[in-house]
């Protein structure tokens, strides 16, 4: 017996947007990894992507606002929809940030939240095709919070590096906002498994 309707389009909506994030992701380690120098093109890309991304999100609203029975609570995919949208704002913002800076080094701690940011959109692409598949996805769920745990430790542990050693005020400027916005992104990611979650529990 399915938990949900037939109306699939929702499902797909939400699967298209979370493809976006992934790719974007790996746009930006593979880009972090290059170096300083590969980040503006990087970036654009990245852009495109997010305004993709915000195209899916006005498809899904509109849907929802001309569908008279939701396979979820119009709320619930509403916040869904909205969570998804965060997690490509904030990783087109961190590709921004590091490009606009023009930092001339990639800590390699930076690397380390980028990948982390990879696996945490993998992990909720995983989720989303449980989630219309009417599959449990409590591991993934788990999972994105362990990785968002780590990427807190990683972004303490850099920032504690940054005030320890560097010496230009604007330098330590620029990294600890590129931390930060890299740390927002597995937050984002955070959210929505945190809403997939309630979906769950909801529906059950």
């Amino acid at each position: 017996m399915r938990l949900f309707p037939r109306e699939e389009k929702f499902f797909d909506l939400l699967e298209a947007h979370i493809e976006h994030s992934v790719e974007a992701a790996r746009l930006l380690h593979e880009g972090l990894r290059m170096g300083p120098s590969a980040m503006p093109q990087v970036a654009g890309e990245i852009k495109r992507i997010e305004h993709e991304g915000d195209r899916i999100t006005h498809q899904l609203f509109t849907r929802l606002n001309q569908t008279f029975v939701t396979p979820l609570d119009p709320e619930d995919l509403h916040n869904l929809g909205s969570a998804l949208d965060d997690v490509l704002d904030i990783i087109e913002d961190a590709a921004f940030r590091i490009s606009a800076y023009r930092i001339d080094k990639i800590p390699a701690g930076v690397l380390e939240q980028a990948s982390i940011i990879h696996d945490c959109c993998k992990t909720l692409q995983t989720a989303v095709g449980r989630l219309k598949n009417n599959q449990p996805m409590l591991d993934e769920c788990i999972e994105i919070n362990r990785l968002e745990n780590a990427a807190d430790d990683a972004v303490r542990a850099l920032v504690s590096d940054l005030f320890a050693n560097e010496t230009d005020a604007i330098r330590l400027v620029k990294y600890k906002e590129i931390y930060e916005t890299l740390e927002s992104a597995t937050d984002r990611c955070e959210d929505v498994a945190d809403i997939l979650q309630t979906v769950v529990v909801k529906n059950s």
